[in-house]
C-alpha cells in the first residue's frame, strides 16, 4: 500500500513504542547507517535490511530514508478478520509484503485502548512487513481494557496455534512473535507452553518484563533492581494509573465506588493516548477527568486527584498494600516463573525506560539462559522513553543494527 508516515511525537504514554520509535537527533547515527546501507554484498544483507528497518522506523528523512524506502517491500494492508481463541474471537489485521515473505510475525501492542487501530502500532506493523515479514497485528482485549491477566497469555497461545496450523501462513509450522511492552513478557510465557513450544520460530520482546510483581512495585514505589549497565529513572505516572484501575474493585476503594473511579481513570488514560494525535482533544479530555474527580466520594476523589496531578509519590505508596491482589505471581504473567521457550528470545530495551525498567530484560535474559534457553539482550543508548538520547554514539547505532540483523536472519 502507499505509505504516509504519521507524526511520531513520543509522549509520556509511549513506552510501548520506545523500542523502534526514534527521531532524527544525531548526524553520527545517519552516517553509520548510510555507510552500512552503501555496502551491498551478500554477507551484509541482514545488516542492510536491519539498517533499512531502523531508518524507516526512525523517520530520519532525506537521502537515508529515500534509500531505505527503496530497499523496503511495498506493503498491502488486508481487511480485518478475527482469530478464534478460548476467550472469544479477537480482531486482527494482516500486512503483506510483495514477493515471498520470509516468515509470518504475530505483532502485538501493549496497553492501549485503541488496539490495532493505534497509528504507531500500524507504523510498526508496516515497517516490519516492509522488511519482508508477513505480519498479523493483534491486540489483546484485556490489555485494551487496562488489565494484565492470564487470559491475555491464553489468547497469545491460541493465536500462535491458529497461525501455525495454516500452511499459507506457516509453511514450516512456525511463526515469529514481536511484542511490545507488557505483551513482550506475556509472549515469552505463552511461547514456553507445551502446545506451542515447537510452533514459535523466535520471540522479540520490545521493552518487556520478566517479573510482573517486580515491575508493579517499581511503578508504585520507584524501587528497581540495581543491575550493572542499567540506568535508573523515576517511574512514570501512566503505570500507577493503570495499577489503580486494576485495583479499584480489589480493595483499594469501597466496591461501590469502583465503577465511577474506573470511568474517571479511563478518561485520563484516553487523554494520554490522544496527546499523540490531537493535543486539543487531549486537553479537553484531561479537563473532563479533573471534573469527574470532583464528583467522586472519598477515598476515590483523592486517588483520582493524584492521578490527574501525576502524583506518583502519593498514589503509589497508597496502593502498595494492595499489590498482591493483582495476581502477578502467576507464571502466565511473569516469564521468569514460567517454563522457557524452545525458540530464541531477543530482548531489546531502552536504558531509560520508566514504565518497565531496563533491568527487567537483563534479569530475564539471565534467567532464561540459566534454564537452557537462547536469549539475546540489548540495552540501547539510542532508545529512551521520550526521545532518542542525544549523546548516543556510533557504536549504539551499530549495536542496534546488529541486533536486528540477528533477528532478520531467522
Amino acid at each position: 500500500m502507499s505509505r504516509r508516515r504519521r507524526q511520531r511525537g513520543l509522549t509520556r504514554d509511549n513506552a510501548m513504542y520506545h523500542a523502534v520509535g526514534m527521531r532524527r537527533r544525531r548526524l553520527v547515527i545517519l552516517l553509520v547507517v548510510v555507510a552500512v546501507m552503501a555496502t551491498g554484498s551478500y554477507t551484509v544483507a541482514p545488516y542492510l535490511r536491519a539498517a533499512s528497518l531502523i531508518i524507516r522506523a526512525a523517520s530520519l528523512g532525506g537521502r537515508a530514508e529515500a534509500i531505505a524506502n527503496a530497499q523496503a517491500h511495498s506493503v498491502e494492508q488486508r481487511p480485518k478478520h478475527v482469530v478464534p481463541t478460548r476467550h472469544g474471537d479477537v480482531p486482527a489485521q494482516f500486512y503483506i509484503p510483495d514477493g515471498t515473505p520470509d516468515r509470518t510475525l504475530l505483532v502485538m501492542p501493549g496497553i492501549n485502548s485503541t488496539g490495532i487501530d493505534e497509528p504507531r502500532v500500524i507504523d510498526l506493523a508496516t515497517d516490519l512487513s516492509g522488511s519482508g515479514f508477513r505480519v498479523m497485528l493483534m491486540a489483546l482485549p484485556d490489555l485494551m481494557h487496562y488489565r494484565i491477566t492470564p487470559n491475555a497469555t491464553d489468547v497469545i497461545e491460541d493465536a500462535v496455534a491458529w497461525m501455525a496450523a495454516q500452511p499459507e501462513l506457516a509453511p514450516d509450522g512456525r511463526v515469529g512473535i514481536a511484542a511490545v511492552s507488557f505483551t513482550g513478557g506475556l509472549s515469552i510465557s505463552a511461547a514456553g507452553r507445551e502446545r506451542v513450544r515447537d510452533k514459535v520460530a523466535f520471540i522479540v520482546s520490545l521493552g518487556g518484563h520478566g517479573d510482573l510483581r517486580r515491575v508493579m512495585r517499581y511503578l508504585a514505589t520507584g524501587e528497581a533492581p540495581k543491575v550493572e549497565g542499567t540506568a535508573y529513572d523515576a517511574p512514570h505516572d501512566y503505570g500507577v494509573a493503570v495499577i489503580l484501575y486494576g485495583l479499584a474493585d480489589r480493595g483499594a476503594v469501597p466496591i461501590e465506588q469502583a465503577p465511577a473511579l474506573r470511568a474517571a481513570i479511563e478518561t485520563f488514560l484516553l487523554a494520554s493516548q490522544l496527546t499523540v494525535s490531537n493535543q486539543e482533544a487531549a486537553d479537553k479530555t484531561f479537563a473532563q477527568a479533573r471534573e469527574m474527580a470532583e464528583t467522586l466520594p472519598e477515598p476515590s476523589r483523592t486517588y483520582m486527584r493524584w492521578v490527574n496531578d501525576r502524583a506518583v509519590s502519593k498514589l503509589g505508596p497508597a496502593l502498595v498494600p494492595h499489590l498482591d491482589q493483582l495476581g502477578a505471581d502467576d507464571p502466565a504473567l511473569s516469564p521468569e516463573l514460567a517454563p522457557p521457550p524452545a525458540a530464541p528470545v531477543y530482548l531489546l530495551h531502552g536504558n531509560h525506560d520508566n514504565i518497565i525498567p531496563a533491568a527487567e530484560s537483563v534479569l530475564l535474559g539471565n534467567v532464561l539462559r540459566a534454564k537452557g534457553a537462547e536469549a539475546h539482550v540489548l540495552l540501547s543508548g539510542l532508545i529512551t522513553h521520550a526521545q532518542v538520547n542525544e549523546s548516543a554514539t556510533a557504536m549504539d547505532a551499530l549495536k542496534l543494527i546488529s541486533f536486528w540483523a540477528g533477528i532478520l536472519r531467522r
